[in-house]
């Protein structure tokens, strides 16, 4: 019950944003009322005569009753909402919706724009109207109602109405006499409980439930149990105001991915950062670890100024199974303190650099289509593609890594590094963003295995994987000089042979080596052939220092950052001017 009493506290807190529209953000419905979609509007007089009518699609807060909001199949005429309503509950068959409508009339909780709209549908001239203003429509179309001139001092919009909102609320609660009362497992209290309970927490999975116990003929309980209230009982006002709360929320923080819904809260509105999202975004590149890491320790003071150590945020995950069952796939309540520094450590090994944007940790979504992806094109260009099932899986595991400290599954580091070392299978932008993102993930996981207090980026680290990297680098760059001058755009020899070099590395090193020595280096400038020499001399020095017999042997992950920092190293300023090239 954690993530329901945390949506009821969350309600409780914001009950002062309910049924007011704020510039930005998504409707809040009061309890008893939810937000849907009105594509008819219609004006009447305090009398009930015809003014005017428009169709234009909003969305609005709308009265509905515990069975109107629950509605569905052949039977669904039979269960009306009390105010706006569709065409063809109020024209085709209205002896559903008068009725309801009349008895909140004549109840203490009546309110004045109520009876001008029973009036008017009562005569049956809606269509008739409609046709005469021009207005085509359909009978699932929703009318709102405008009452002009009976109040200046309140909206005329039904739908905007606060008088309204409480005028129903009340009288939602009068017609609550006759509920069993019992313990709801939600406040604590004894309260009405709820027979039925709302739907449409996430948009695109409509009449997805959370808690559903629609039958007792079909097999629901399965013999386990004799009533759907001896598995929980949830009083109305409590899971009104907890489905309404999720409901906000989703519409207005929630992100999904491959179907499943992520949202990341805390119940007294307090800004938190994304669960999901970068932890810090800056403008300007961040080119050395040391201003990286300070740069994130500032991000990390400026949540804490928002968020205090002891607020609770609240992150969970839903999915439907079903068409009609929304299941919670993810939930975790941490404190705020552990909440920020759990993104802050993330962030602080989960990074590379990032060409000439910088230092940067890589998204959970570029990590998972990068792991997972396949290269596709269309109208907006060439990008990565993961299969629904597949992402919403990855981006739980991902988030599992990040917010729990679970270990990151080797499984996943596997993939990425199999896709960076197959560059001939993306275009050259798609190749680097994956070979970025499994350098970061590289050094993520060397730090959480090996428990690596700073980030060894140092191009002189003693790892045979991560020096054979380097070389591969340093032949690719002597032949992508060559293409420079020439103007040529086209895959170095040493890129193309990347999957060989991975299981073959001296073998192959040797035969690309002669390949250059014959057909690029004799034609690039005097200060690129020394360069390439020093830095192969370099290089070969270190690996001289291995046995023989593990010169040949494949290549560890190690390679990718080797071969990554060298590919950087290339580009920075030099302050030696025979290290420096036009390019750069």
């Amino acid at each position: 019950m954690g993530l329901f009493q945390k949506a009821v506290e969350t309600y409780e807190y914001l009950n002062e944003l309910a049924g007011k529209v704020t510039e930005g953000k998504a409707l809040f419905a009061p309890i008893y009322h939810t937000v849907t979609k009105s594509q008819i509007e219609i004006s009447l007089d305090p009398s009930g005569q015809f003014v005017d009518a428009e169709k234009n699609e909003i969305s609005i807060i709308i009265p509905v009753t515990e069975a109107s909001a629950n509605r569905a199949g052949i039977k669904a005429y039979l269960f009306t909402h009390p105010l706006c309503e569709q065409m063809k509950h109020l024209t085709r068959n209205p002896s559903f919706y008068l009725p309801q409508l009349k008895q909140w009339i004549d109840s203490n909780s009546s309110h004045p724009k109520l009876a001008p709209v029973y009036q008017y549908v009562q005569m049956g001239t809606i269509e008739n109207d409609l046709v005469s203003s021009g207005i085509e429509y359909n009978g699932n179309d929703l009318v709102r109602w405008r009452i002009i001139g009976l109040n200046d001092a309140l909206p005329s919009a039904c739908w905007e109405d606060p008088s309204l909102y409480q005028a129903h609320i009340r009288h939602t609660q009068e017609m609550n006499t006759d509920a069993v009362n019992d313990l709801c497992l939600i406040t604590g209290r004894i309260s009405p409980l709820a027979d039925k309970h709302p739907k449409t927490i996430v948009p695109f999975q409509a009449n997805a439930k959370l808690i559903s116990s629609n039958d007792e003929t079909n097999f629901t309980f399965r013999g386990r149990i004799a009533d759907a209230r001896e598995a929980a009982t949830i009083s109305q006002e409590a899971t009104q105001k907890a489905h309404n709360a999720l409901r906000w929320l989703v519409a207005d923080q929630g992100v999904s991915f491959g179907g499943r819904t992520f949202l990341c809260w805390n119940p007294q509105g307090k800004k938190v950062a994304s669960a999901t999202g970068p932890f810090m975004r800056r403008s300007t590149p961040l080119i050395k670890p040391s201003d990286y890491r300070e740069a994130l320790h500032e991000t990390l003071l400026g949540y804490r100024s928002e968020l205090a150590a002891k607020d609770g945020v609240v992150i969970a995950a839903f999915d439907a199974a079903t068409p009609g069952r929304l299941s919670v796939t993810y939930y975790n309540e941490l404190l705020g303190s552990d909440f920020l520094d759990r993104l802050h450590d993330w962030e602080e090994y989960c990074c590379w650099i990032n060409g000439p944007f910088g230092i940067q940790s890589p998204s959970l979504f570029q990590i998972a289509c990068s792991a997972y992806g396949v290269q596709r094109k269309d109208k907006s260009g060439t990008k990565l593609v993961v299969d629904d099932r597949i992402l919403r899986q990855q981006m739980q595991r991902l988030i599992s890594c990040r917010i729990d400290k679970a270990q990151i599954p080797y499984d996943l580091v596997k993939s990425l590094v199999d896709h960076a070392s197959s560059p001939q299978s993306y275009e050259e932008d798609q190749w680097r963003r994956i070979l970025f993102t499994t350098c970061a993930i590289l050094n993520k996981y060397d730090h959480d295995k090996k428990g690596m207090k700073e980030m060894d980026w140092s191009l002189d680290r003693k790892d045979r994987s991560f020096q054979f990297g380097r070389l591969l680098a340093a032949m690719e760059r002597v032949e992508a000089d060559y293409y420079y001058k020439t103007q040529e755009e086209r895959q170095t020899s040493a890129i193309k042979a990347m999957s060989d070099f991975r299981q073959r590395p001296w073998n192959t090193y040797e035969r690309i080596n002669r390949h250059l020595l014959q057909a690029y280096i004799p034609r690039i400038d005097d200060y690129q052939r020394r360069r390439y020499a020093q830095l192969k001399d370099e290089i070969v020095t270190i690996l001289s220092q291995f046995p023989a017999s593990e010169l040949n042997k494949p290549l560890s992950d190690a390679y990718l950052m080797g071969y990554d920092l060298q590919h950087a190293a290339f580009f920075e300023k030099k302050t030696n001017n025979t290290t420096t090239t036009e390019e750069e």
